[in-house]
């Protein structure tokens, strides 16, 4: 009787629940390493994308002096590395390449399971959509990647705060939606009647913020913002920076590094008052939810206060992008729950 009703319902809505969580802890380490790689200028040491051959990196001495050869053509050599050693240009090369190389593994990791659960018919109806769009997005996110540092190799010394932007929030919308679809199916595997949660109000409002502080965050790693200041609640001296470069005032929202640090820092707190909302509203359904959601917002702003009154020491500012990835998990549960709690 088991094997025939094995047979009967060949969906295997854990299992995938499961793999699509081994993914997004792929893409939680991913993201890890990718704030690493811009804290320490590593970004730019590759200065071409090859998706099949790139795998497998120099192996010899003349492989190596070609690919030094290649960096030291570009700007940021000149303006900020000048007389590096082949030893040094191996440490940078060393970061971007492990982002590079898990970006490769995470691909596979997606792309290969999901053929074969298609084939052997696991995937439960309705979700075969959503899981290719998923693969969709992580095609989009290395596109991303690659425009992101070409931005950064003619004109410019570091890659485009803007592109950073959305390579990175494109890998947290990525990760989120994972972590969605793995809770669907889990829910899915309890009751075989159960449809997928909905999005409330009250979690897109929480969703929105969210992003915002996310996209400042980026913006934050890509201006090298957190250097403006190392005092916090004050900025240098006072509440808002005194410092700021001439700009038109929508483009100074993004692009003068005093404007774009006085606003994550103080956006954070419309954050936590949006998470503590979600919070409650999920209290009665899912306390561990709410439990997370206040560890991850708890921590992450003890993070970033320690990041920036340590003149961003990476150690830290690695924790704080960390942490930021597992507040957007813990909010993607939160938002979750109040979409089950509403079905």
């Amino acid at each position: 009787m088991l094997q025939a009703s094995s047979f009967a319902h060949p969906a295997r809505p854990r299992t995938i629940a499961y793999w699509l969580f081994f993914v997004a802890a792929l893409v939680l380490a991913i993201v890890v390493v990718g704030g690493i790689t811009r804290l320490t200028e590593s970004g730019l040491s590759i200065t071409q994308w090859k998706p099949i051959t790139g795998i497998i990196p120099p192996l010899t001495d003349a492989q190596w002096q070609a690919e030094f050869a290649n960096y030291r053509k570009i700007p940021q050599y000149a303006a900020l590395n000048q007389g590096m050693t082949l030893a040094g240009f191996k440490a940078i090369f060393f970061w971007e390449y492990l982002h590079r190389f898990l970006g490769r593994i995470i691909g596979v990791a997606f792309a290969l399971p999901l053929v074969w659960f298609a084939i052997r018919r696991r995937i439960p109806r309705g979700y075969l959509p959503r899981l290719i769009a998923l693969l969709a997005l992580l095609g989009l996110q290395g596109t991303f990647g690659w425009l992101m540092v070409r931005s950064g190799l003619s004109a410019r010394t570091e890659v485009a705060p803007g592109w950073l932007a959305t390579h990175l929030l494109t890998a947290l919308f990525t990760f989120a939606g994972m972590i969605w679809t793995a809770l669907d199916l889990l829910a899915l595997d309890r009751d075989r009647s159960a449809r997928p949660a909905r999005l409330t109000g009250i979690a897109a409002i929480a969703g929105v913020v969210l992003f915002m502080q996310l996209y400042y965050g980026a913006l934050m790693a890509g201006l090298r913002a957190g250097l403006v200041s190392d005092s916090w609640p004050l900025m240098n001296g006072s509440f808002f920076p005194g410092e700021t470069q001439p700009r038109p005032f929508f483009a100074a929202l993004t692009e003068d590094p005093a404007i774009v640090h006085f606003i994550h820092r103080w956006w954070a707190w419309v954050l936590v008052a949006a998470l503590v909302v979600l919070a409650r509203a999920v209290k009665g359904s899912n306390r561990a939810a709410t439990r997370a959601i206040h560890i991850a917002f708890g921590t992450q702003i003890l993070l970033g206060i320690a990041t920036v009154m340590s003149d961003v020491n990476i150690t830290l500012a690695a924790l704080h992008q960390l942490t930021g990835a597992l507040l957007v998990a813990a909010t993607a549960w939160g938002m979750h729950a109040t979409g089950r709690v509403a079905r």
